[in-house]
């Protein structure tokens, strides 16, 4: 019975490093890193979660209320990386209304705008709260 026991224990922390593995894994597939953006390096990302056939919309301020960004560089897909300048507090997303956090993002050719991070590759806002700042009010 103990060699049972230890077996099972066995078993058991396999499984608790396995999840806390892919419980982690997780969370280092959300990637802020440094890209070059209007000739300096600041933190960058990639859009996720948009549906197929759909847009992510770059908006002049941190919420749906506000109009796009100049046509050619105001409409994002899954994959595009954006550079991230800082962050607000706006409109809820669509998919989730109770997530407030819109990114100032810098789109190419100097144009920058506002997208709900819930559509960010960011990961946790306690995260990229240490990386990214607050936009001035």
């Amino acid at each position: 019975m103990n060699s049972v026991r230890r077996k099972i224990l066995g078993l058991a922390t396999v499984f608790a490093t396995a999840t806390m593995l892919l419980s982690t894994a997780t969370s280092a597939n959300a990637a802020i890193y440094p890209c070059q953006m209007s000739d300096s390096t600041i933190p960058c990302t990639t859009v996720t979660g948009i549906d197929p056939g759909s847009w992510l919309q770059v908006r002049t301020g941190p919420g749906y209320g506000y109009g796009p960004i100049a046509d050619a560089y105001s409409r994002l897909y899954n994959g595009d990386q954006v550079g991230i300048t800082c962050w607000r507090l706006g409109d809820g997303a669509y998919d989730n209304p109770n997530y407030r956090y819109w990114m100032r993002v810098e789109v190419g050719g100097s144009n920058s705008g506002y997208v709900n991070d819930w559509y960010l590759n960011t990961g946790s806002a306690d995260v990229w709260k240490q990386q990214i700042r607050q936009c001035p009010a």
